[in-house]
């Protein structure tokens, strides 16, 4: 029995009339009238006495009606919530980021969406982009937010959409009243505190002081911008850092770098075939997160 067959039964009944229930459901009466038919074939019921001036149920069209409507409330609900999962009331959408944005811009983001789609499910994850674009690629991910550096310039896989989300500076930390300079080239003898080796930004850091002609002596390593910015305020060193892993103290000095490719970029990346009604939703929260008059930071401008 196809559900439409017993909503009609059900218009029929009600009205009393084939032309009644056409009208009421949107049909014309031949297209009620083979319904009907088609569902007293589908049951083996009698479920109306045709007389000379119009209808009469059956007893059993009245019984099969009363067993439908439980069928039927449970059809409409289903209704409601593919509904509701074709706009995103009710869907999914997991987030990757990586930490420092995960500080500065997942938490407005995730609340404006939660505030926009309250019963969503957002789920998020964090990790370095190669993790986050494992995850991606895989399904396990709808949006990964990743960075590259203007000195470590990188190739993002095939099938992927690109929305660039901002700049940021390289920032010069030194603790306050070192008396170091601000300048590059004027710190080939310092003690450096940078990320781990191996990664993205411990490479742009190579790159951008043999720029400057020398090479750095590193004391310290950590991706902890939190703790990369203690190790300088307590004189241990000298630090470059973007400008998300930048917060201003009263014991460190910070100052832009002015060199050629001396930033990094923040992009959200997603499947192009990614229909999840709820990805624009999370792209345009992203792009309203991103701070608007904070130093070292810079908004990509509207595609």
């Amino acid at each position: 029995m196809k559900p439409a067959h017993l909503l009609t039964l059900k218009a029929v009944v009600r009205s009393g009339s084939f032309a009644i229930a056409a009208r009421d459901l949107g049909y014309t009466p031949s297209a009620i009238s083979q319904q009907i038919s088609a569902l007293e074939k589908d049951t083996g019921l009698a479920l109306f006495e045709r007389e000379a001036h119009g209808i009469r149920p059956t007893a059993a069209a009245h019984r099969l009606v009363d067993l439908s409507a439980r069928v039927l409330a449970a059809m409409d609900d289903l209704d409601q919530h593919v509904r509701e999962l074709a706009t995103g009331a009710t869907g999914r959408l997991r987030l990757g980021s990586f930490p420092t944005a995960g500080v500065r811009l997942v938490p407005s983001t995730l609340s404006a969406v939660a505030e926009s789609h309250p019963r969503a499910q957002i789920q998020l994850e964090e990790g370095e982009p190669d993790e986050l674009l494992a995850a991606l690629g895989s399904g396990d991910l709808d949006v990964a937010l990743v960075y590259e550096y203007g000195l470590s310039p990188r190739q993002w896989p095939d099938g992927l959409t690109r929305h660039d989300l901002l700049r940021e500076d390289l920032v010069l930390l030194r603790a306050r009243g070192s008396g170091l300079s601000a300048k590059l080239p004027h710190l080939s003898r310092a003690r450096w505190i940078t990320s781990r080796e191996g990664t993205a930004g411990a490479q742009s850091f190579v790159r951008l002081c043999a720029a400057a002609g020398f090479d750095a002596a590193v004391a310290f390593r950590s991706n902890n911008y939190d703790v990369v910015r203690e190790l300088v305020s307590a004189g241990l060193g000298v630090a470059v850092v973007p400008a998300l892993g930048y917060a201003p103290s009263e014991a460190v000095e910070a100052s832009r770098l002015t060199q050629r490719s001396a930033h990094r970029r923040v992009m959200a990346l997603h499947r192009g075939e990614n229909s999840n009604p709820l990805l624009d939703t999370m792209l345009v929260a992203l792009r309203r997160a991103v701070p608007a008059d904070e130093p070292y930071l810079h908004p990509a401008k509207p595609a």
